[in-house]
């Protein structure tokens, strides 16, 4: 599988504040690349980079061949961009808005086809400011891809959306995918993440602090954890035992993260049964992507 991104080294800084900080990575032709952390982290600045909207202060970009700050039309024939906020006229109708965008690109615009994948049918005759946030992202994406682009790069694309509507919004992605589309798209929903993408890009405080498919991330990390109930149990004593690294407690309830759960599990049992002390609900848990990033703010926490 070819690369059709590359960034070596980049950074950018807004006075004092480092945004991005010497981040390095590839996208692969044809995968879903996440890039996620919370709000600040540097997601934003990362992918306006990468799109030619502000220029990096060092490092190098190759984007399907070009250089993003230097070849920014060519570039813009190429790709697409669903920016966190897209302005459109509020009293515009979405028709008018992709007869507009069609406009932009009369060699490759597949408008019809567009509407039909995105079943838009129904609100063309709609003004833009009517229509819920899950409409508003179709239309948004809509314009993003009706040129048929080789790379979509996606902004916080489900922020402020329901469930319902988030999902809808990934199975649009996945069908994007599935025509051979590159997808980059940020986000500090883990759970997106989680479900969505190939490959995933932590990054926390403008730093790269992770680089791999969600799954080997998981497996490489002490994410998984063991769950319980206990009115007697203190936080304390849980983190005292051998092999734990991090306890979780909301009310009754523990999540224990441990290197070695078996022997975690071994400790929890033996000294609940010298001091006679009830365990409900005992159960191993795989991790999420929301325990791995917790796991790595606590590392730079205390660093």
């Amino acid at each position: 599988m070819s690369s059709v991104i590359q960034v070596e080294n980049l950074s950018k800084s807004y006075g004092d504040t480092k945004a991005v900080q010497g981040i390095s990575f590839t996208v692969q032709k044809g995968e879903i690349f996440g890039i996620i952390g919370p709000n600040g982290a540097g997601k934003t600045t990362t992918i306006e980079m990468l799109e030619g909207v502000r220029k990096p202060d060092s490092g190098k970009i190759d984007v399907l061949g070009l250089e993003p700050s230097r070849q920014l039309r060519k570039l813009n024939e190429r790709i697409g961009v669903q920016f966190q906020a897209t302005s459109i006229q509020k009293k515009m109708k979405v028709k008018e808005a992709l007869d507009l965008f069609e406009s932009f690109y009369p060699r490759n615009a597949q408008k019809s086809n567009v509407i039909e994948q995105l079943s838009l049918t129904e609100k063309l005759n709609e003004n833009f400011e009517k229509l819920s946030g899950g409409w508003k992202q179709r239309v948004t994406l809509a314009l993003a891809t009706l040129h048929q682009p080789e790379i979509v790069f996606l902004d916080e694309p489900s922020m402020g959306l329901d469930p319902h509507a988030r999902r809808e919004l990934w199975s649009m992605i996945h069908l994007l995918k599935d025509q051979g589309c590159t997808i980059v798209v940020t986000t500090h929903y883990m759970e997106e993440a989680e479900k969505l993408c190939d490959r995933v890009a932590m990054i926390y405080g403008g730093q790269l602090k992770a680089l791999d498919t969600p799954g080997q991330l998981l497996n490489a990390m002490a994410v998984n954890n063991l769950s319980f109930q206990s009115e007697q149990l203190e936080y304390d004593t849980l983190l005292s035992l051998p092999g734990v690294l991090r306890v979780e407690q909301d009310h009754d309830t523990f999540k224990v993260f441990s290197e070695t759960l078996q022997k975690t599990a071994y400790h929890i049992f033996n000294y609940c049964e010298d001091k006679e002390i009830a365990l409900r609900d005992f159960k191993f848990e795989k991790g999420s992507l929301d325990d791995l990033f917790v796991h790595y703010l606590e590392k730079e926490e205390t660093a």
